[in-house]
């Protein structure tokens, strides 16, 4: 009985060991499962209070932009053209490269009135700092423009064209007369000297230059006549101002030449200008027809005359007038007559000689034609070309159309 006893207890004793140990295991595994667990949770609370944070940081940029947003709307029209449009707002967050655009966030929060007083003062002086940059760049291009303006109206002033078809042409890149010269128009009767001049200054009101126009042999209303042929509006020019045409007497001339004398003798402080240009119109361009009627003045004295000349020559250069002078001549000198014509002193003076023909052929047929004998500041072709006068247009150049003698047609010039 007592060995089945003692079995017994010994077995109950290893149950209990096995218990023991088993409930030791038990412990921990329980202690290892714990700390896993805290070890997951805290890194879960660490995520959700970066989380968190990203939201209230986008939250207080969606406030920032829909105060932006809703003060654009509110304002005015210039302060909308100073500024321009709201601009999308880029806030980084997190980490580097972690870019959240206001616009593409849906999250949408009404704006805070606390928030948008404390924002008033540093948005009004943001604002006023952007309108004073984008004043100071509207004006800094408003001067390069103006800049560039006034460079290409110098350059376009060096030179003056004359708008005539095919005339221009004979210069090098059509560039024209140069701007201030004292230009000769020289030719024989009804050669076409006084249309040619009344055609550049038609040209020249067109685009808003003041023309002057002096006459000395026909009246104001026949060459206001004379432009109205051809279809030029010389009228209109003269109610706005750009076209003024007087008469003037070459006996007032004469009267003066003594007055003229002194003052180029400095005795006497007498100028051109108050006999000739009138004070309340100053004129870009100028033609003085003719000085063959002027030099008539001075029959016998052409060393006054010559005085006379340099002085008028003096004041059109100071002023920077271009100018056409018509002087009309019996036979062209320069093609081999050996007749001095009055006035001949003038062409060493002038910038610019331009020479109309009357081209008479052997069958009796009569032509124009002209040539450019002498031009300062510019090249040109040297060449006898043909011109017709057209009507209602004026005249017409072919720059290319040489006059050239043949057997079959031989002509002279006059």
């Amino acid at each position: 009985m007592l060995n089945s006893i003692t079995q017994c207890l010994e077995r109950l004793k290893n149950v209990l060991l096995l218990l023991l140990l088993l409930l030791l295991l038990c412990k921990m595994v329980k202690k290892r499962g714990f700390s896993k667990k805290k070890k997951i949770s805290e890194k879960r609370t660490n995520l959700k209070g970066k989380k968190a944070s990203k939201k209230k940081k986008i939250l207080k940029t969606n406030k920032q932009t829909k105060l932006k947003t809703v003060e654009d709307k509110n304002r005015g029209f210039f302060s909308r053209l100073f500024l321009g449009a709201p601009k999308e707002v880029k806030n980084k967050s997190g980490g580097k490269g972690n870019s959240v655009k206001t616009k593409s966030s849906k999250i949408n929060l009404k704006p805070d009135i606390k928030s948008v007083e404390k924002n008033k003062g540093v948005e009004k002086n943001k604002k006023i700092k952007r309108v004073i940059k984008n004043l100071k760049k509207e004006f800094s291009e408003k001067k390069l423009r103006s800049e560039n303006i006034e460079t290409k109206k110098k350059s376009a002033e060096k030179f003056v064209r004359t708008g005539m078809k095919g005339f221009d042409a004979l210069f090098e890149k059509n560039m024209g007369i140069p701007n201030g010269n004292s230009i000769l128009i020289e030719g024989g009767p009804g050669s076409g000297k006084t249309i040619f001049c009344l055609a550049t200054l038609n040209e020249l009101c067109k685009e808003g230059e003041k023309c002057l126009y002096m006459s000395f042999e026909e009246s104001e209303e026949q060459l206001i006549a004379h432009m109205e042929e051809f279809g030029w509006k010389p009228k209109e020019f003269i109610k706005k101002g750009l076209l003024r045409i007087t008469r003037f007497d070459a006996i007032d001339i004469s009267r003066s030449i003594e007055a003229l004398l002194s003052a180029a003798k400095k005795e006497l402080l007498i100028e051109v200008e108050p006999m000739f240009f009138p004070e309340d119109f100053k004129p870009d361009f100028v033609i003085m027809d003719s000085l063959t009627s002027i030099a008539s003045a001075f029959t016998g004295e052409e060393s006054r005359f010559r005085i006379y000349m340099e002085q008028l020559f003096r004041y059109l250069e100071k002023n920077n007038i271009t100018n056409f002078l018509i002087r009309e001549v019996s036979s062209p000198s320069h093609v081999g007559t050996t007749f001095k014509e009055q006035g001949e002193a003038v062409s060493f003076l002038s910038d610019g000689i331009i020479v109309l023909y009357n081209v008479v052929y052997d069958s009796g047929d009569r032509t124009f034609a002209l040539e450019i004998l002498k031009m300062r500041g510019v090249s040109f072709k040297h060449r006898i070309v043909e011109f017709k006068i057209v009507n209602k247009k004026g005249l017409e150049v072919n720059p290319n159309k040489i006059l050239k003698k043949s057997r079959k047609s031989n002509f002279s010039l006059t």
